[in-house]
């Protein structure tokens, strides 16, 4: 057994000859690019791809395999230059009945172990979206009909980012998975947190005591990928491998998450869209105390408060540490110039954010930035909320 640091939701921006994948995701993130950032620069052992059931992106990948640095796996993902399993992913926005009568629709991501059952989910998905080329698109499918579909295919389905207001299950569906899945819940064996919340926050919700809780980064661009991740007890890199980790099976298992402290994240607490300001009440509201406004975009840390069960966190015994981790970008006094300084000296920033004493970073960045870093990974640093799409700050 041995550990490796895995990230298992990353977007492609784009395919190889510039066609649009995911609108809102940079030019730069296509498969190939991916593959190179995590083996050369973030120290990723496994990295989950979600938009592979795209045509254009499978085009990508079938090119890749040609060129003989990658290889499929008997046991499901691809490796890449041996240092790197790609596991193949698609995430799909399912169609539910949401609270109060009204429409919802949660994010899902899904893997598969192969690229015959990718294309094949993605042919069949092509009857239930309106253009399986582009990421993430409205599917006519519950998370109820969904997870039948992934499994005809060998894969295996997570709830997405579970708590934010837009697209997920407790943000805007339902107060219980279990009313989603029904009979089919013992199904879902992970979820995945998402940027605002934690699992202190979580384990206040008792129907979630025996799913694994993954933190992943929702990479937009290649910088962001590693801003949330796991760190796994495997076998080796593959996919069967990571199941069982999710699984919690056979010894292997989730060490510990990394993420964000949640204030960090986009949605922490319920913001004002007409004051333009973050509410930071001690009860959850939904209109704003400043303004009377009900233009307010509902925080993660507010709508916990309301559907949670529990009077307080009481995690599981096997529940793994939640480690806060301010990612290098966030950090002040480090930009892109002092990232590549530090990249070119230290190779990748799992390095940087895990084992590299402070004297090794002043060296290189000075005394200043040398601190910061180290204050960050020691939980010093003080952390302001975000909210309404926009992140906290870190000072």
């Amino acid at each position: 057994m041995y550990e490796i640091f895995a990230d298992l939701h990353v977007h492609i921006g784009r395919s190889e000859n510039g066609k649009p994948i995911k609108i809102t995701a940079a030019r730069s993130l296509n498969f190939a690019n991916i593959a190179r950032e995590c083996e050369e620069r973030k120290g990723i052992n496994v990295v989950g791809i979600i938009d592979c059931a795209s045509p254009y992106v499978i085009e990508d990948i079938e090119k890749f395999l040609k060129t003989g640095e990658a290889y499929e796996l008997k046991d499901g993902g691809i490796i890449y230059k041996d240092k790197v399993c790609i596991l193949l992913g698609s995430e799909v926005e399912t169609s539910e009945k949401g609270r109060n009568g009204k429409c919802g629709s949660a994010h899902n991501v899904c893997f598969f172990p192969h690229l015959e059952d990718i294309k094949g989910f993605s042919m069949e998905m092509s009857k239930h979206i309106k253009n399986i080329t582009l990421s993430t698109q409205r599917s006519n499918l519950s998370g109820y009909e969904l997870i039948d579909i992934v499994e005809k295919y060998n894969g295996i389905l997570i709830p997405a980012h579970i708590f934010t207001p837009h697209k997920s299950y407790y943000g805007n569906c339902t107060d219980r998975l279990e009313n989603i899945f029904k009979e089919k819940y013992n199904k879902i064996f992970a979820v995945e947190l998402g940027l605002s919340s934690d699992t202190f926050l979580a384990d206040t919700i008792s129907e979630l005591e025996n799913k694994t809780f993954v933190t992943n980064s929702d990479a937009h661009s290649l910088p962001k990928i590693a801003r949330e991740y796991n760190k796994m007890q495997v076998e080796d890199i593959s996919f069967k491998e990571v199941v069982k980790a999710l699984k919690n099976e056979d010894g292997r298992k989730i060490l510990a998450n990394y993420g964000l402290d949640p204030k960090l994240g986009k949605y922490h607490r319920t913001y004002c869209d007409d004051c333009e300001k973050t509410i930071e009440t001690k009860e959850p509201v939904e209109f704003c105390p400043i303004c009377g406004g009900k233009n307010v975009t509902f925080g993660v840390f507010d709508r916990i408060e309301l559907i949670k069960d529990k009077k307080e966190t009481k995690s599981p015994k096997n529940r793994p540490p939640y480690i806060y981790q301010i990612p290098l970008g966030f950090i002040p006094g480090v930009g892109g110039k002092t990232v590549e300084k530090l990249l070119n000296n230290f190779q990748t920033e799992m390095n940087i954010l895990h084992k590299l004493t402070q004297d090794d970073i002043e060296g290189v960045v000075g005394e200043k930035i040398a601190k910061n870093i180290v204050r960050a990974r020691e939980g010093k640093m003080e952390v302001h909320s975000g909210g309404g799409g926009n992140y906290g700050t870190v000072s």
